[in-house]
């Protein structure tokens, strides 16, 4: 969001708060993309806003975390004090969550690229919080979209020239090609599939005193684990039990191809976003050479 659009953002998170009776007066910017992170102030509420329109991300996001919670999943908590839902003020919509004091510096990025694939957090507390986060998964039953649902929205995204108008054709081709051909081979695993967080990179895992906990409910999807692992770094990976290594590459390669896809878009306000476009598609393309892959 703009400037002045997170200044709005802030007020009516505020308002949202205030009307719960929740002492805010002030907020903090935590980070800025297509939804803004706000830290609530001195109620200590975090809030997640984003300008109103679908609001069925915001309410999925509530459900899933409040069953979640049920099970011990190592996730956030939705704000205590305040009925759980979506609220809506002033043409925005905002979530409102328990705030962790974080240890060590915040990773909005991710880390996805080769060279960015280090994390600060020990290899084995990481693989075990993926692995209770998963296990308290499969006990939930909640419809959620499937993995490739979010390939046909990449599809989609790279297929409508209007919408990724400065994507070279060439480059067009090789998003497409690579995104059918891999959900393709992925799909013909036939492997085990279940609830899934859908992007568990180094960005959306907060180091606390609470233990490491997951944030940013909205891209759970039901696929295979290793979709979920083809987001952390080969050391936590190792320490995953019964990971397929040629099913983690396959998708490896379609995380390339999905993340690649969603900085083209024109309406993208990812950090930076454009500079991570030629990384992704160089690697892309790495990749897809690695598994021999018929585009």
């Amino acid at each position: 969001m703009d400037g002045q659009k997170v200044r709005e953002a802030a007020a009516a998170a505020l308002s949202i708060a205030s009307g719960l009776g929740l002492p805010a007066t002030d907020a903090t910017l935590l980070h800025n993309s297509n939804k803004v992170a706000l830290r609530l102030t001195p109620c200590d509420t975090f809030a997640r806003v984003a300008e109103t329109g679908d609001t069925r991300w915001g309410a999925f996001e509530v459900e899933l975390a409040r069953r979640l919670a049920a099970t011990g999943a190592p996730v956030v908590s939705l704000e205590p004090r305040a009925p759980a839902g979506v609220y809506v003020r002033d043409g925005f919509s905002a979530t409102l969550w328990t705030y962790y004091e974080i240890e060590g510096e915040p990773r909005a990025t991710g880390g996805l690229l080769s060279g960015e694939l280090a994390s600060d957090i020990v290899a084995g507390d990481y693989a075990d919080a993926l692995v209770e986060m998963h296990a308290g998964m499969l006990r939930v039953e909640m419809a959620t979209p499937d993995w490739t649902d979010r390939v046909a929205d990449a599809l989609a995204l790279v297929g409508r020239p209007d919408r990724t108008p400065e994507l070279p054709d060439g480059d067009r081709q090789l998003l497409v090609g690579s995104l059918r051909a891999l959900r393709r081979r992925i799909g013909d695993h036939g492997a085990r599939e279940q609830i899934l967080h859908g992007e568990p990179h180094r960005g959306n895992v907060l180091r606390t005193k609470q233990g490491l906990l997951f944030v940013d409910l909205e891209t759970c999807c039901r696929g295979p684990v290793e979709f979920d692992l083809a987001y952390v770094p080969d050391d936590v990976v190792a320490l995953y039990p019964g990971a397929s290594a040629e099913l983690l590459h396959e998708c490896r390669a379609l995380m390339l191809a999905m993340v690649a896809a969603w900085r083209w878009d024109r309406d993208d306000q990812f950090p930076d976003g454009a500079g991570y476009r030629e990384p992704l598609l160089s690697e892309l393309r790495e990749a897809c050479e690695r598994l021999a892959l018929a585009r």
